[in-house]
């Protein structure tokens, strides 16, 4: 038996003069600051080393004797000083958001995710989807943004990855010791903890809220594991990804309703509300309740003005990537909830359904998400047109042509400051202007690296090779000695890779889809690649624990890897997290991406190469596939889209960039020894690729696109509810009315016409009650081609013009610029001044046989 505990939290004892280094530990600038994450460092390596770069527990466990000598070690001190100036300076120096945006000073944006990848001692993430969450917030405080993250605290994050013998994946969870994180619990004035609940069938769930200081933005985050819930409910928030859809349920009721309790409980209020994946698709609920109750307006009403204020980012290419819950398990947990908002089951799954009518379909968390926000997005071009596709196809704007349906796209970017290594950075700041840091977005500040001398360049660059290599052979005998290898394997391990050779690398989630086993679809042809150790290549990734599929890739080339073919030049390192990814993207010449196109929504991995002077040879999807030109990497194949059979051609696609343009470049090489061809093409990365595939430039086109258009047009909305009630009344009855509104004729020639002529179109429409004033009626018209679908096609608006009985008869004209083909009909849709359409409504009435 174990008796029951007090505890209390002993802090280390810090000298007078290194006071604020426990403030320091407390916020993560260390992560993307070379000179703080030094400091620490310095304080004992070895430490530093043990508790995974976490500077809290660092300050935990040494020892006060070491503490008392640094106080009094000048040159420490003058270290530490610095630090704490640099602090200083960032936290309190105008950004771009206080210099160019002075009248938005009292916005606040809340960013919702389940998961944030900032920094590998913070492991309450599991892949791109959370790291990108993470670089968000980091530029978000490098830019000034007045943001807030929101998520949860994983008591196991996501799992370890440890593989057996066989090559299998195996999977620890280590439990997370809040006590030692850089975390700390939100406190009222009289010292109690903040906490929400949230209404649960026959029970309530409490959360208590933790804080992270990222640089000058919080995160917040919420944590079950108190002593009001019963045991089943302090376990929600226990692991990442962990369990089955239960538990999945039980995490967004928490992410997206708890989390906006809490921000409301601690007088933040948000302006802005980001909904980064379906996952916080409940706050849109939540929002529009809270307004419901404060305002004493029905929900249609107040989901009406929540939605305004709301972004909802999609990062999914494929319908079933969505999380949905069918009718039982939403009963199951939500009916406590849906009743709160006036709502039975059944209306509530009205919400989430595509056709709400079916009661056979499950609530879509993504539906729900874009239900209750006006502004939608994709995360690249390509995942854009994907995702109006999808849209079109399955959603509520199946009768709109695909270009308008309103899903734009922001293309994701990497935190910069986070993945160059600090080897390239210096070389930068030789090269670059003075404020290079803070003007990462702008083409301007890149065009310098064409100053810096080619064998500075690629100096620094085999540096970072040699560190990469040096750091393998650490982990593959690391890894080896865990699962209690013999010592030949160690002893391969420790000459594994070769310093000088062409080193590509391939790490990211092992969804079946990314084919990570491509590479080895012909062995004999990958075996005269690597002959002489002249090519090699680093893999590195997990597979999600229930992925059997995906395990089974894994094991395959574990097996490759131990092979007498190829353990000289090929490694996996396991346990893929963001520090072996950094070791990886600094050190690697040329990173492989090689998925089935258009699945990858946009991919980041192979743009962390870029700033410390990588290449990238890919598959044309997601990111590459905009950010693709010969001057700056290798494409395989042409962008066709994946079909059943492709896998053959692309891998010989592959085997063929990499033996005949990839290869002969890294090793054409001039009487310097320097390959001159691949330097170039670094330069040109580095000065192409490097302002726009970044997070500075990501979260500055969030901000002017969409949060600072939601917060006009939600403060709008809430300083005047009566003219959101009239907006809601006339939106009804567009609703009622619009099953009845036709268009009764359409007039104008079918046969031939001259360019440069123009000719009249006329129409009768019967607008079933409503003015002409309620739609916009428009010729739509375009190029056709062979197939007879328009291309680039365009609206011209049809004026009123009189009545023909009980029909309204309206004229537009059109001419005719270029000769071929022309093809126009006439559409009607809502029109108010006040709404956006297709975004808010998406009625939409085609003249008949169009």
């Amino acid at each position: 038996m174990r008796p029951p505990l007090r505890f209390v939290q002993a802090k280390p004892a810090l000298p007078a003069p290194l006071g604020r280094l426990e403030e320091l530990a407390h916020n993560l600038l260390w992560d993307w600051s070379p000179n703080i994450r030094s400091l620490f460092a310095r304080i004992d390596h070895r430490l530093w080393k043990e508790t995974g770069a976490n500077p809290v527990a660092l300050l935990g466990r040494v020892g006060q004797e070491r503490l008392e000598e640094l106080a009094s070690d000048v040159n420490f001190l003058a270290h530490f000083g610095g630090a704490c100036e640099e602090l200083d300076a960032y936290k309190a120096r105008p950004a771009w958001f206080q210099t160019e945006h002075v009248e938005h000073a009292n916005l606040r944006i809340a960013y919702f995710s389940a998961e944030f990848g900032i920094t590998p001692c913070l492991p309450i993430y599991s892949g791109g989807l959370g790291v990108l969450a993470g670089d968000h917030l980091k530029s978000a405080s490098d830019l000034g943004l007045p943001l807030m993250g929101v998520g949860l605290l994983y008591q196991e994050g996501y799992f370890r990855q440890v593989l057996n013998a066989d090559g299998w994946q195996m999977e620890r969870y280590p439990p997370n010791d809040f006590h030692n994180l850089p975390i700390q619990l939100v406190r009222r004035p009289d010292g109690s903890a903040v906490s929400i609940y949230v209404q649960f069938p026959g029970r309530h769930v409490h959360a208590q809220v933790w804080r992270v200081e990222v640089g000058r933005v919080p995160l917040f985050l919420l944590d079950t594991n108190v002593d009001l819930n019963r045991p089943e409910d302090r376990g929600i928030t226990r692991s990442l990804y962990g369990g089955g859809v239960e538990l999945r349920i039980q995490q967004l009721m928490i992410l997206g309703i708890g989390g906006f309790r809490a921000l409301v409980e601690m007088g933040l209020e948000p302006t802005v509300c980001h909904m980064n994946e379906g996952h916080a698709g409940l706050l849109g609920v939540e929002r529009a309740r809270h307004l419901m109750q404060r305002h004493s307006i029905p929900y249609e009403l107040a989901r009406d003005l929540a939605e305004d204020g709301n972004l909802f980012t999609t990062h999914t290419p494929v319908p079933a990537g969505f999380d949905v819950f069918g009718r039982d398990l939403v009963e199951r947990h939500a009916s406590a909830y849906a009743a709160s908002v006036g709502m039975s089951v059944d209306e509530f799954m009205k919400l989430g359904r595509r056709k709400q009518g079916d009661q056979s379909e499950p609530l879509n968390m993504a539906i729900l998400a874009v239900r209750h926000a006006v502004r939608r997005n994709a995360v690249s071009a390509l995942h854009g047109k994907v995702s109006r596709r999808m849209a079109q196809d399955r959603g509520a704007w199946q009768h709109w042509p695909e270009e308008e349906v309103p899903i734009g796209h922001i293309t994701n970017g990497v935190h910069l400051r986070s993945v160059i290594a600090p080897e390239m950075e210096r070389l930068l700041d030789r090269y670059l202007s003075p404020d290079w840091r803070e003007r990462l977005y702008d083409p301007e500040t890149w065009k310098s690296v064409d100053a810096i001398p080619d064998e500075e360049l690629w100096r620094t660059h085999s540096e970072l090779r040699m560190q990469l290599v040096l750091y393998v052979r650490e982990r593959l005998a690391w890894q080896a000695g865990r699962r209690g290898g013999d010592p030949i394997e160690i002893e391969h391990a420790a000459a594994a890779l070769d310093p000088d050779a062409l080193t590509i690398g391939f790490a990211r989630r092992f969804a079946t889809y990314k084919r990570a086993t491509l590479l080895f679809s012909d062995l004999d042809r990958l075996d005269r690649l690597v002959d002489g150790r002249r090519v090699q290549f680093v893999f590195a990734g997990k597979a999600h624990p229930a992925d059997l599929p995906a395990k089974e890739l894994i094991k395959q080339i574990s097996g490759h890897v131990k092979s007498d073919r190829f353990f000289h030049s090929v490694a996996f390192l396991e346990d893929y997290d963001i520090e072996v990814a950094r070791h990886m993207v600094r050190g690697v010449d040329v990173w492989l991406n090689n998925p089935q196109r258009p699945r990858e929504a946009s991919g980041t991995s192979g743009m962390k190469v870029v700033p410390n002077g990588g290449l990238n040879c890919s598959i044309l999807d997601g990111w590459w596939d905009e950010g693709y030109t010969p001057e700056v990497g290798w494409a395989i194949g042409n962008g066709e889209d994946y079909e059943s059979g492709r896998d053959e051609l692309e891998a010989n696609a592959l085997y063929e960039a990499l033996e005949r343009r990839v290869r002969p470049c890294f090793y054409e090489r001039d009487a310097r020894d320097l390959p001159q061809r691949w330097i170039q093409m670094m330069k040109a990365g580095m000065r192409q690729l490097a302002p726009f595939f970044n997070t500075d430039r990501m979260v500055r086109d969030y901000c002017d696109q969409y949060y600072l258009a939601a917060a006009r047009q939600f403060r709008v909305s809430i300083d005047d509810p009566e003219a959101s009630r009239t907006r809601v009344e006339w939106k009804h009855r567009i609703r009622e009315t619009w099953p009845r509104v036709r268009i009764t004729r359409v007039e104008g020639p079918q046969a031939e016409a001259r360019v440069g002529e123009r000719f009249q179109v006329e129409a009768e429409v019967d607008l079933a009650g409503l003015s002409p004033e309620d739609v916009r009626v428009e010729l739509y018209h375009g190029q056709v081609d062979a197939l007879n679908e328009m291309t680039e096609p365009s609206t011209v608006p049809m004026e009123p013009v009189g009545t023909s009985g009980n029909l309204n008869r309206f004229r537009g004209a059109l001419g005719l610029g270029d000769s071929g083909r022309v093809g126009y009909t006439v559409r009607v849709i809502p029109s108010h001044a006040d709404i956006l359409v297709p975004h808010e409504m998406t009625h939409i009435r085609w003249a008949e046989g169009s």
